[in-house]
């Protein structure tokens, strides 16, 4: 077994693995794998690896990454993360995800990383390991990883008969981001929410997005919050609907969102919310995933319930 560089050209084989061992659940798409993998500015080539047998076959494969654009959006230079470890079940314990983790630790090591997240990545897959996965947290404990949280994605079902009816709220109003708006909206990210969900709006303007998969709040023409909604259409494929061919209809999905810090407490984050699914139900999905949240009891409220869940891991270097 060897180890090669990071490179799309094997993008065809690391896409079959990836479904051969997690399709079922998690099934990956080409566009998906190269929009995360490889697009994105922040993967750590020489700490991404991919390993191959005596036959040329791909057989594991690890992909890291750390901050590498220059944005200022508050994201640290000394976390890197590991977006994703994979070994064929066939070439299990026979040594490759040790010597692709150790590989990949020591090069985020020299890059200036002191601090390992497993998930949680820009353009990431997943905010942790799949809870039923217990055997892989195990492996990571071994190694010095620390569990250190849990997270879970909600799903809700509606049906015709479900009310489309925008909230209401005197003096303010909800709406879809008008294009003209896009400098206000970045400005209001950049006060109440610098980092991860600044950097993603940042993002989806730069590939050409126009406004529509965003919710805003606003009173007097100020922006008081935001809810991001995603949908088949959409220019990029967001996280909340990276596991859309799970089903044989259209997939929506709901965040991140958020409100000024000065406004809550007014019934406003679950308004918004309420607002972004009127905008979804608008657009025919019946299915709508809420990502990446620990929020379960808030959400209950509005009938979504726990679909996939998570359990967060770090390493100190």
């Amino acid at each position: 077994m060897r180890l090669e560089s990071w490179d799309s050209k094997r993008i065809k084989d690391l896409v079959k693995l990836w479904n051969q061992e997690l399709g079922e659940e998690f099934p990956m798409r080409t566009a998906l794998f190269e929009q995360n993998s490889f697009n994105d500015k922040n993967v750590l080539y020489e700490g991404s690896f991919i390993a191959v047998d005596s036959e040329d076959k791909v057989v594991g494969f690890i992909v890291a990454k750390k901050w590498q654009e220059q944005l200022d959006v508050g994201m640290k230079e000394d976390i890197g993360w590991i977006q994703v470890l994979l070994v064929d079940h066939k070439y299990r314990n026979q040594g490759v995800g040790e010597r692709l983790l150790t590989q990949t630790e020591a090069s985020l090591k020299s890059s200036g990383v002191n601090q390992i997240l497993l998930g949680k990545d820009p353009w990431h897959y997943f905010p942790g390991i799949p809870e039923q996965k217990t055997n892989v947290m195990k492996w990571f404990e071994k190694r010095g990883y620390e569990a250190c949280g849990n997270e879970h994605d909600l799903i809700c079902n509606y049906d015709n008969t479900d009310e489309t009816v925008l909230p209401s709220f005197e003096g303010v109003k909800f709406s879809l981001l008008d294009e003209k708006d896009k400098s206000d909206f970045l400005s209001f990210l950049h006060r109440c929410f610098p980092g991860r969900w600044e950097y993603e709006a940042i993002q989806y303007f730069e590939k050409g997005g126009t406004g529509r998969e965003f919710v805003i709040l606003k009173r007097n023409n100020e922006i008081l919050g935001f809810s991001r909604i995603n949908d088949a259409h959409s220019i990029l494929i967001a996280q909340n609907t990276y596991w859309a061919p799970l089903f044989h209809e259209q997939l929506g999905g709901i965040g991140p969102l958020g409100i000024d810090p000065n406004e809550r407490g007014k019934g406003y984050g679950i308004a918004i919310v309420e607002a972004a699914i009127t905008y979804l139900r608008k657009r025919a999905i019946k299915r709508i995933v809420i990502d990446w949240t620990g929020l379960v009891a808030f959400y209950e409220k509005i009938g979504y319930e726990v679909w996939k869940s998570y359990r967060s891991f770090k390493k100190d270097l």
